[in-house]
């Protein structure tokens, strides 16, 4: 649904030059809901607007529903007008809102319907209905500094709905508000990317946005997507620094001659007492350095930091015994895991 190759965006000012964007490859699929994130000056809020056109990439493609955008970005009116067509398909809601303080909920969300030459009857029937959606219909004649937080993105939400959008984007939507009413706001999104079939695009530095509502993730840094694929996949790549960020643990080896793993647990494996049967079979004192668990994607997923006694070499049977019920096994401590290295590349 939303494809960039080789994007590129520079930013020129007083003889300097800025890459906010490397060469992005993205890739985000129909109907899923895509999470970007990564921190400050990234280059998320970047990519996000050459998206939608915002900003005009210095070079690359923007593929949204099969149209290539940057093929529409040209000179003229009639590129002009097609470009603002194709953007009408594309929802847009910010961080900090951008309603018209003198207007009220219903005439906000009606603008985009104004400026697309809707008539009023059908603008205000449509309004009504968006409002109705998020939760809103008893706010349609209030003005924005009467709302909190929360009501005032849940407005946004039904502005970038008014041009029926097959995409919605969001620009770090939920920074700016609260535990709570982030919650519900990522609740409504995926309620939304569900009953209307909406592909949604999400840009945040908030790595439990990537793990209440994202189907698939991708890191950003520099400029460049440095890992990205479905939650599902990230958590089962050895090594991923999405997966270590989504489910950190502590815990540091307790001397030279001990050996640190992260073991992943997924789905019914999350409900087993494997390290209490590691422990038995192999009669080892084992030790937990951290653990978290949680529900991503609705599937449940664990991650504990377990010490086991010697260093790697002594403990390849029962780090196989892990593997074979299914677990992913990371090793943490640096020595151990040098030495894992060399045992893997030796087969």
């Amino acid at each position: 649904m939303i494809t960039t190759s080789g994007l590129t965006k520079v930013y020129r000012s007083r003889g300097r030059e800025v890459t906010a964007l490397d060469g992005v490859d993205l890739h985000v699929r129909e109907g899923e809901v895509y999470g970007v994130i990564g921190q400050s000056g990234a280059g998320k809020s970047s990519l996000i607007r050459c998206v939608n056109l915002l900003e005009r990439p210095t070079s690359g493609t923007v593929t949204v529903a099969g149209q290539d955008l940057t093929a529409l970005a040209g000179r003229g009116p009639r590129a002009g007008k097609e470009l603002r067509r194709a953007r009408s398909r594309i929802g847009m809601v910010f961080q900090h809102f951008n309603l018209l303080s003198s207007r009220t909920v219903q005439d906000n969300v009606e603008l985009p319907l104004e400026i697309l030459g809707t008539s009023g009857r059908a603008r205000s029937a449509k309004a009504l209905e968006l409002l109705d959606l998020v939760g809103l219909a008893d706010k349609a004649g209030a003005y924005p500094a009467q709302l909190s937080g929360g009501q005032k993105q849940r407005v946004g939400i039904a502005r970038a709905l008014a041009g029926d959008p097959k995409v919605l984007l969001s620009d770090e939507a939920t920074s700016a508000l609260d535990p709570e009413t982030t919650r519900s706001i990522l609740a409504l999104l995926r309620d939304l990317n569900r009953q209307l079939g909406l592909t949604v695009l999400l840009i945040t530095h908030e790595m439990d946005v990537v793990k209440s509502v994202c189907d698939s993730a991708a890191l950003m840094e520099n400029g460049r997507i440095v890992e990205s694929g479905t939650v599902s996949e990230l958590l089962a790549t050895p090594g991923s620094q999405l997966a270590s960020a989504l489910f950190p643990v502590g815990g540091e080896a307790t001397g030279d001659d001990r050996t640190v793993l992260d073991v992943t647990f997924h789905g019914e494996h999350t409900t087993q007492p494997v390290v209490s049967q590691l422990a038995r079979t192999y009669n080892i004192d084992i030790s937990i350095l951290g653990a978290a668990i949680d529900t991503v994607g609705g599937l449940q997923i664990g991650r504990m930091r377990i010490e086991l006694p010697g260093r790697y070499e002594d403990n390849v049977v029962p780090i196989g015994f892990l593997r074979e019920k299914g677990l992913q096994i990371d090793v943490v401590d640096s020595a151990a895991r040098q030495t894992a290295l060399v045992k893997e590349s030796a087969k």
